[in-house]
């Protein structure tokens, strides 16, 4: 159930316990709480959720609970996914011979803003991203 924020609304997955392969879940729920934004702009959040949620297993002890806050007017998605890790995250120069190490950098490209509130009462983080959805972002 979203909660009404600021003209927009506000929704939360718990991902305690989860491994990688519920990325799945996370995309189909991220698909059916944005049913509002238009399929172009909605893949580059896709993306966004993608690599966030990637980085907090790969890099994070793994993700507790994913957030999105959606505004109509101007149109942003905001991702926030919270982590049990300090290590804040990097965008590092692409390697031709690294198999990993985009994900930021991706997360950059795509995000109008994107960056990291640390959480001193469990030691760990949130990672946010705003990305703009309409023809102006």
């Amino acid at each position: 159930m979203p909660d009404e924020t600021e003209g927009g609304s506000a929704w939360s997955l718990d991902l305690r316990g989860t491994s990688a392969p519920v990325l799945v879940q996370v995309r189909r729920w991220a698909s059916r709480t944005l049913a509002g934004v238009d399929d172009a702009h909605l893949v580059d959040v896709l993306i966004v959720v993608t690599e966030l949620v990637t980085n907090a297993y790969d890099h994070g002890r793994g993700p507790s609970e994913i957030r999105m806050g959606f505004t109509p007017r101007p149109c942003l998605v905001r991702v926030e996914v919270d982590d049990g890790s300090p290590a804040h995250p990097v965008v590092a120069s692409p390697s031709l011979t690294a198999l990993g190490g985009r994900g930021m950098l991706i997360v950059e490209k795509l995000s109008a803003a994107w960056g990291v509130r640390d959480d001193p009462e469990t030691g760990g983080k949130t990672v946010w991203a705003e990305v703009a959805c309409d023809s102006a972002g």
